[in-house]
């Protein structure tokens, strides 16, 4: 297969890479740093720039088999424009100049995340985000609505996960495919960002899980949803978390099993 994917240098784009290239798939990398192996291309991008991308798609030498789109900011002070800009604008503006440079049938994968899963609560936010044509509206968007670095990687995410539904018949009409992967507390470099953002309710979760994810995991389930084997999955979100979203739903309905199934 030839594989397109955006943030391959570090993290689970690097572990990804790596899959990939083992499994004998070509694969070029779009990333602002040059990946230092595993890579069959590389092509600078700047995902909060819209020149470096038109640049970038011009220089794709299709077509793909699968389109990974992995790029994406933590969230850290002082960042909200360029976390909107790069991991909600930049990315639709991508994805979508690259949909004439995949092959029928192919795959495309979006990395979202567990702090997306509140999407349903926040549809008129996410609707006023699908609703900027530019990275020129996203200051103005987040003054309006005073959305802080957190906000605004919860915002990006959930954004991702209802841009990947909600494009799914319109996917379909295209022999196209696409899905969400969303992992939770990934034992990567941006690891530290998280915790320092979301405070206790990380070390809460990884101690509940018994461990934080490895970006190998996150990579196995990346590369399965790009592959054929997964070929009738269209318009889902697959959560990767250890079994947090779990342990947290059944919390909320009382149905915990800590006691090992004697109160159910």
């Amino acid at each position: 297969m030839k594989i397109a994917l955006t943030g391959g240098a570090t993290g689970i784009g690097a572990a990804l890479a790596k899959k990939l290239k083992a499994d004998g798939h070509h694969v070029t990398a779009f990333d602002v740093s040059e990946p230092a192996e595993n890579v069959d291309r590389w092509i600078k991008t700047d995902l909060s720039k819209s020149d470096s991308i038109k640049s970038a798609i011009d220089q794709a030498e299709g077509p793909f088999d699968a389109l990974v789109n992995n790029a994406g900011l933590p969230p850290r002070d002082g960042l909200s424009e360029l976390i909107l800009n790069v991991n909600f604008i930049g990315f639709r503006e991508f994805l979508e100049g690259m949909l004439g440079k995949l092959t029928s049938g192919a795959s495309i994968v979006n990395t979202a995340s567990r702090a997306g899963a509140m999407w349903r609560d926040n549809l008129d936010e996410i609707k006023a985000l699908f609703a900027l044509k530019s990275a020129d509206d996203i200051l103005a968007f987040i003054a309006s609505r005073s959305i802080d670095p957190v906000r605004a990687y919860n915002l990006s995410k959930e954004a991702v996960i209802v841009y990947s539904l909600a494009r799914t018949e319109n996917m379909i009409a295209r022999k196209l495919r696409m899905n969400s992967v969303s992992p939770a507390a990934v034992s990567t470099g941006i690891l530290d960002d998280f915790t320092k953002a979301f405070g206790d309710r990380v070390a809460k979760n990884i101690a509940r899980a018994g461990r934080p994810g490895s970006a190998e995991e996150i990579a196995d389930i990346i590369a399965f949803m790009a592959s054929p084997h997964s070929g009738w999955m269209k318009g889902v979100d697959i959560i990767v978390d250890g079994g947090m979203s779990a342990m947290a739903q059944t919390d909320l309905l009382g149905l915990n099993d800590k006691n090992g199934g004697a109160d159910l």
